[in-house]
C-alpha cells in the first residue's frame, strides 16, 4: 500500500535509532509512521513530518511541530469502499490543514488518542 502513498505504521524504537540526531534529550518517539519515503513522528513533545524530497531523495525537510501549535485536528475512519483513514492537523497561524492519508491497517484511533493525549495537555 506504500506504493499508493498511504501511510503505514514502523517501529517506535527504530525510527527512535533512525532520528536520534533530531530528538531533543530524553525526547521517546511514542508512535511512527512511514509514508513512501517521508515519515511522520509522534514523540512526548512534538510531531515531526520528515520530508525527502527530489527524485534520490537525498535533500530532506523536517517540520517540527510542538503540540501546543495544534489548534485543533481531525480524523476520518476507513469506510467500506473507502480503505483509508485521513489525518487533518491545524497549526495557529496557518489556515491550510497539514492532511495524511493511513491504510485501514493503521488504527486511526490510536493516532487521535496520541495528539489527544499531547494536544490536551
Amino acid at each position: 500500500m506504500a506504493l499508493f502513498g498511504n501511510a503505514h505504521t514502523i517501529d517506535p524504537a527504530k525510527a527512535h535509532h533512525d532520528y536520534a540526531r533530531l530528538l531533543g534529550q530524553d525526547e521517546q518517539v511514542y508512535a511512527a509512521y512511514l509514508l513512501i519515503r517521508d515519515t511522520i513522528l509522534f514523540t512526548d513533545r512534538r510531531l515531526i513530518l520528515v520530508d525527502k524530497q527530489g527524485i534520490t531523495g537525498k535533500k530532506t525537510e523536517y517540520h517540527s511541530v510542538p503540540y501546543r501549535s495544534i489548534t485543533h485536528f481531525s480524523v476520518e475512519t476507513a469506510g467500506h469502499f473507502d480503505l483509508d483513514a485521513e489525518l487533518k492537523i491545524w497549526i495557529s497561524g496557518t489556515p491550510a490543514p497539514i492532511e495524511k492519508t493511513f491504510t485501514k491497517g493503521v488504527d486511526i484511533y490510536e493516532v487521535q488518542a496520541i495528539l489527544t493525549q499531547f494536544v490536551a495537555r
